[in-house]
């Protein structure tokens, strides 16, 4: 009789081990750009303003450009991963990605500025679910939330090293180095993603049937290739969903946490994008240098970074939705004080304020991501994540235009910030009503929470 191998079992008991910790790298180094990219537009902002002699607002339709691409990226690219692979979608991603930023060092006006920021955003919007997908299918279920989480570290780690590579750069070569740099090391991203990435296992199995490739890469998870033998059986405990991803994402008592989750998405990416574009702005025009405001976006990102990796302890043992609720809350009062005259006096009390606001905001952001990937099934789940990210990327457009439009009404630094503050209070509302309202669930997301 033929060994039965159950290839999600497999996954799941095995230890991390030296080839699956390749793989989360590489996860992570593709989340570094991606970090990268949508914070160096808010690093080099100011010098393009004092370059072209252009009024700040006048950079809000470059901001929603990116974003937007991102949008529209996030919603055809994550479908196509659930479809053709990740694999192949990370990689095209990535090389386009790479070849619109570079580009973007060459831009002279606003319109081409706008052109290739959409451009590189279609790429990037492929880069989060497709990820985040892949790292939960290569992750034992036991650390799969922190592993979500902890990988997903690398955007962070990208916004952080941004604000120090754009302050290096700019002075001596000038605000469009940043550009080139990111446009040659996606570049190599692509490359290292082409020879070393693999595809999910459980996809070759689901979507194309392929046991040949699916026994050579569980050898080399379980280091050894006598556990799957040729005779062996290859099974795995999921149905094929037949109709389009995007209605299975709403069936079988999908739906509430569905919406609920863009909700979410929508108000935190938006208060994400509101900071992280307008700060450094906001920084300069109180006064301080171009350098000490592109380190404030920094701080914002360090917040995230240290966040993130404190959160992604805490979720495994304590559930997602507590730690979020309790980060959040920390969120709400961090950055409605960012904007505090009181504050606003003290540098370091200012970067506190900013460093707290982004432990919450950036830092909680990867636990909804990590939600949403144990949530859907693995032929729904870059869909599901995608379509999630997809409506809050919408919020991402917003913010930055928002923060624009206000910032072209005069308002003071007190009254953006405390606005900032009440959406942050909208993602906390949502955070709890989905506990509520999975309650009754019989254990769809027990192993989430």
């Amino acid at each position: 009789m033929a060994l039965v191998v159950d290839v999600g079992d497999l996954i799941d008991t095995r230890p991390l081990g030296r080839y699956r910790l390749l793989v989360l790298m590489l996860c992570a180094i593709c989340l570094v750009m991606d970090g990268f990219d949508v914070q160096a537009i808010g690093y080099v902002a100011p010098a393009v303003i004092h370059e072209w002699g252009i009024a700040k607002e006048v950079l809000s339709p470059v901001f929603g450009a990116g974003l937007f691409g991102m949008l529209i990226g996030s919603l055809i690219l994550s479908a196509a991963g659930d479809k053709v692979g990740r694999r192949p979608v990370l990689i095209g991603a990535m090389l386009f990605f790479s070849v619109c930023m570079f580009a973007t060092g060459f831009v002279h006006d606003i319109p081409e500025f706008i052109a290739l920021r959409f451009a590189a955003g279609l790429g990037l919007g492929g880069i989060m679910p497709n990820v985040t997908a892949l790292i939960g299918e290569f992750s034992p279920k036991r650390i799969r939330m922190t592993s979500i989480m902890t990988v997903s570290v690398g955007y962070i780690v990208g916004g952080v090293v941004g604000g120090f590579i754009a302050a290096a750069l700019m002075p001596v070569f000038g605000w469009q180095s940043v550009f080139f740099f990111g446009g040659v090391i996606s570049l190599v991203v692509a490359v290292l993603l082409w020879v070393s990435l693999p595809e999910s296992v459980q996809f070759l199995l689901l979507r194309k049937n392929d046991e040949e490739r699916v026994r050579r890469l569980l050898a080399r998870i379980v280091g050894s290739a006598e556990v799957i033998s040729a005779s062996a059986r290859l099974i795995f405990n999921e149905q094929k969903s037949q109709g389009a991803p995007f209605i299975e994402i709403f069936k079988d008592g999908r739906a509430s946490i569905t919406i609920l989750l863009w909700i979410i998405n929508f108000t935190n990416l938006l208060d994400m994008y509101f900071l992280s574009n307008w700060l450094p702005t906001v920084m300069h025009e109180a006064g301080h240098s171009v350098e000490t405001a592109a380190l404030a976006g920094s701080a914002l990102w360090g917040g995230g970074l240290v966040g993130t990796l404190a959160l992604g302890r805490v979720t495994d043992r304590f559930g997602v939705l507590p730690v979020l609720a309790s980060a959040f809350l920390i969120g709400v009062a961090a950055t409605a004080a960012i904007g505090n005259p009181l504050v606003m006096t003290s540098l370091g009390a200012v970067f506190l304020a900013i460093f707290l606001s982004g432990f919450a905001i950036i830092g909680g952001h990867p636990g909804i991501n990590a939600w949403s990937a144990t949530y859907y099934p693995t032929d729904l789940r870059s869909t599901g994540i995608g379509w999630s990210l997809g409506v809050g990327r919408i919020g991402s457009v917003i913010g930055p235009v928002v923060g624009g439009a206000l910032m072209h009404l005069q308002w003071t630094s007190s009254s953006l910030f405390m606005v900032a503050a009440m959406f942050v209070c909208v993602t906390l509302a949502g955070i709890v009503a989905i506990h509520f309202v999975d309650r009754p669930m019989t254990g769809r997301t027990a192993d989430a929470l």
